[in-house]
Order: structure tokens, then sequence, then C-alpha cells
């Protein structure tokens, strides 16, 4: 039986995408796992036909800090910890979904030459991606304008998992009896690991957004507050995340690649508050201006945010509801797991 290794790690979006690649790659497959002490291991846990291998993690600081200068000595251990797993496990190829967990397991790939295919959910690459792409084969991309210049990107779009497009609206309805189905539904997620900035102005807006909506709210395990209110739900975590995306009518959000692109091809119309360049390298909004740009998303950023604003946005998304879904219809729809295991299938090849 071929071996395959799939790692990355961090965030749920680093996490989804290889395991909705795994989905299709089948029983042809010894599928293991390379991540760290984070998401991935939790996650991973519930997989019982993958092979889990867990080794340090290093991430680098965008501040100037001292634990930098610690970098390269931990670096050195991770990479000698992922070049011992992989020669136990002989794999013929290795498919990474990126974020600093990877990084070790594709340079003790290369120095083994082990094919390597990576994948950019984001408009933009980062850091790990661009150390990624001088040692991998191919680096698949999400969108068309990441990798126009390199010849080494592949556009595959994204990798989405098969229970994204099997949620059961009925399923939701049932734990929210109480709602007025004549109001729209709305949801609002932040991302794997929540998003306070959003889960603030959704709270102090209540009132008003139950006026015109009915609520469902993830908001993420990190959230310490808990709100009780007429046509609001609040949920910390999502497990079966497709019930909810097939229960919502429109959707409030944070800009990650994996989530928005999830929304795209469930045509679900959306308004994003991207992550401010404070906190991240702006990847969240370069990919929400895109959205916008395509007429899928509208979008507010944290710096100009308003409440009256906030609010006209999502009564102004749902009342356009038509409009956004009809120009998602007319995207390409490219089927990214196929494309990524053609890939797959292709550098295995190369080293028999």
């Amino acid at each position: 039986m071929k071996k395959i290794v799939l790692t990355g790690g961090g965030t749920a979006g680093h996490i989804y995408p290889a395991l909705a690649v795994k989905e299709r790659l089948g029983r042809e497959y010894e599928v293991h796992f390379i991540g760290g002490n984070g998401m991935e291991k939790k996650i991973l846990a519930e997989e019982k036909d993958i092979i889990f291998h867990e080794i340090s993690a290093v991430k680098l600081e965008r501040k100037l800090t001292l634990k930098n200068f610690l970098i390269p000595a931990k670096l050195l251990k991770s990479i000698n910890q992922a070049k011992k797993v992989l020669l136990e496990i002989k794999p013929d190829v290795i498919f990474s979904k990126g974020g600093f967990v990877s990084v070790p397991t594709v340079l003790a790939g290369r120095k083994l030459n082990i094919p390597i295919i990576s994948h950019e959910s984001d408009l933009s690459m980062g850091l790990a991606n661009k150390i990624i792409l001088h040692n991998c084969d191919f680096m698949c991309t999400s969108f068309e304008e990441t990798g126009k210049h390199n010849k080494k990107c592949v556009f595959t779009g994204q990798p989405i998992r098969k229970k994204i497009f099997n949620g059961r609206k009925e399923s939701i309805e049932k734990i929210i009896p109480a709602f007025d189905k004549s109001k729209p539904n709305l949801l609002v997620i932040g991302g794997s690991l929540g998003a306070k900035f959003i889960n603030d102005k959704v709270w102090k807006n209540l009132d008003n957004l139950t006026n015109k909506f009915n609520v469902v709210h993830i908001t993420g395990r990190q959230a310490k507050d808990s709100h009780k209110h007429n046509g609001y739900k609040q949920i910390d975590y999502a497990e079966n995340v497709g019930d909810y995306l097939a229960y919502a009518d429109i959707i409030l959000s944070r800009a990650g690649s994996g989530a928005i692109n999830e929304f795209l091809a469930l045509r679900k119309p959306m308004l994003l508050i991207p992550l401010s360049k404070k906190c991240s390298r702006g990847d969240q909004i370069e990919n929400a201006k895109l959205f916008s740009s395509l007429g899928f998303a509208d979008i507010l950023e944290e710096e100009n945010f308003d409440d009256n604003i906030f609010l006209a946005k999502l009564q102004r998304l749902y009342l356009n509801c038509e409009n956004y879904k009809q120009n998602m219809k007319n995207m390409q729809n490219f089927n990214a797991c196929d494309k990524i295991i053609e890939l797959i299938k292709k550098v295995e090849n190369k080293t028999k």
C-alpha cells in the first residue's frame, strides 16, 4: 500500500483542507499526519484511519522579541524530529497545507528526496509557504492570482470537505424551534479560534440584529461571555458546521480563505470583517477585498467600524442576496481535490 504524509496545523484552515484531500484519496493510501500539539492534535484524534505523529512546532513572532533568536535551534530540532518520523514511515509523497507546523516536515522531506505538494489558501503567501515554495514540487493555490508568475504554482481552488456540502437545515431548526421563521437567518462565525472583535459587536447590537434576523452565533471556544436573547442562539463550536451553513441565508465572518471559499461553494452571501493588520500580515484584508470586487461579499474593516453602517450593510446584503448568489454561481467551479490528487500521482510517478 502506498503511503502519504499530510502536514499543517495551528488553525482549522490548515487542517480541514488536508482532510478534504484525504477523503478523495480513498483506501489506496496509508495516511499519516505530522503536526504539533495544537488544534490539529484534537481534530486528528477523531480520525481513526489517520496515524498522527507529534513534533515540536516553531512559530516566528511578528513583533521584535528574544524568542525569535531561539528559532534556528528549535527549528533544527523540529526538522530532526520530522526526519526521524519520515524515515520510519517511508512515504511516497507529502501533502503540506502550510502554516509554521508544516515547515520542518517539508524541509526534512526535501532532504530525504520525498516528493512534496503544498497548498496556499490565501491570496498572498504566508512566510511558511514562501519557505515551502522553494522546497516543494508544486504549490497549489486557491486563487488564480496567487501564483501567476511562478511555474511551480498551480491554480486548483480550495479543497472542501464533503460534509460542508451535505448540511441539513432541518437539523438546526430542531434545536431552535422558537425562532421566527418569517425572518432571515444570520450566521455569525469568526473562524476556528473565534473572533473577539466580532463577538463584542454582535452582543452590543443584539437588539437591532434580532429585530431583523434570527441570529446563530458561533463564538469560538475562547469566548468567555454568554448571552441569552429572543431570536439569538450562541454556541462555542460547531462540529456539524455544514448544517449551520445550510441554515444560513447570509453570513457574518472573518475572512480566512478556508471559510470564505466554503461560503462561496455554497453560494452564501457574506459580510466580511477581516482581521486587522495590527494583529496579522493583512492576508484577510486582501481576501476580503478580492471577494468584494468579484461581487461575492461586502466588507467592513475594523478600523472603519460603525454600528449604523454595520447594521445597514447586513440589511443591504440580505436584500441583494440574489445578486450575490448569481455572481457566485457564475464563478468557474474547480474540483480542487481531484486536481491536487492528479499532481500527487504525477510526482509519485517521477520517483519510480
